[in-house]
């Protein structure tokens, strides 16, 4: 891969990433403090519960992320998947800021040439270029389900986070 094409790719990953990030925090804004915990099932995760587990999947992946392995060994994955029902806003939005902030560290620390080195997640060998589209896709994902709680538990306060759709006629 050309540096050229390298380092247009980095600048795109970092834009999409930033696009998401963007996404969950105006989504999550417009949910009121007690929602954050909410599930609308007993198998359904809160938007707390993918706060955590994204924050825990981007410490891990991103700390260290051309010299270890992306699964770190202090990962205690099942945990991020519970969370008090009375969990503040200010602690989902401290895991939120520190996985991001790590995320963004690496990135742009990135070189074009790193785009072809290996890394290994979960004891599997993936170049950069393919670590970073796997997590870009687990991100959207996440902040798909992020957004979507929040439209229900906002209502009709929602406000669009795209083109708002037309009145009925």
């Amino acid at each position: 891969m050309s540096d050229e094409l390298g380092a247009l790719y980095l600048r795109d990953a970092l834009e999409r990433f930033r696009a998401h990030k963007k996404l969950g925090d105006r989504a999550i804004s417009q949910v009121y403090d007690g929602g954050l915990a909410w599930t609308p099932g007993p198998e359904s995760n809160s938007i707390a519960v993918l706060v955590k587990h994204m924050a825990g999947n981007m410490r891990s992946r991103w700390t260290s992320f051309l010299t270890t392995d992306g699964e770190k060994p202090d990962r205690d994955r099942d945990a991020e998947f519970v969370v008090e029902p009375d969990v503040s806003r200010e602690q989902v939005l401290e895991w939120w800021a520190d996985g991001w902030a790590r995320l963004f560290e690496t990135l742009t620390s990135l070189t074009p040439t790193d785009l072809t080195r290996t890394v290994i997640i979960k004891g599997q060998p993936h170049s950069v270029l393919a670590a970073i589209n796997i997590q870009l896709a687990h991100y959207a994902y996440h902040v798909g389900q992020i957004v979507q709680l929040a439209r229900h538990l906002a209502g009709p306060a929602w406000k669009s986070l795209s083109v708002p759709r037309r009145p009925p006629a």
